[in-house]
């Protein structure tokens, strides 16, 4: 993971986890939909921050991942912004056909939990 690369202000912000990971949030940016959640190190946020297109890490493959570079499913890049505690990253997306790799537009549709609302 190549630190070097993100501008010195905005790694001093990331609270990273124990294996140098933040939280990302992808959301569509005109509707405010929430699309998925990923994991960004500090080269992917420098990655997504520079050329317009959602840099993620992969957990489970050990590599970075461009959002739609297989699927064709692109995010383009509106707007990044650090959360008050900056451990998590929200990145505002105009979304390419769907978002999650089960082929929904967003990963947060399938089960809606039971709540006690009231």
């Amino acid at each position: 993971m190549d630190a070097m690369s993100l501008d010195p202000k905005i790694a001093a912000r990331l609270k990273r986890n124990a294996d140098g990971l933040v939280a990302a949030v992808a959301q569509q940016y005109d509707t405010g939909e929430v699309l998925m959640l990923a994991w960004m190190n500090d080269e992917a946020l420098h990655r997504t921050l520079t050329t317009g297109r959602a840099t993620y890490w992969s957990r489970s493959r050990g590599e970075f991942w461009v959002k739609g570079d297989t699927s064709g499913h692109v995010q383009h890049v509106k707007s990044v912004a650090l959360d008050c505690d900056g451990d998590t990253v929200l990145v505002k997306v105009d979304q390419v056909g769907a978002a999650c790799h089960t082929g929904e537009r967003t990963c947060f549709d399938a089960d809606q939990l039971e709540t006690a609302i009231g």
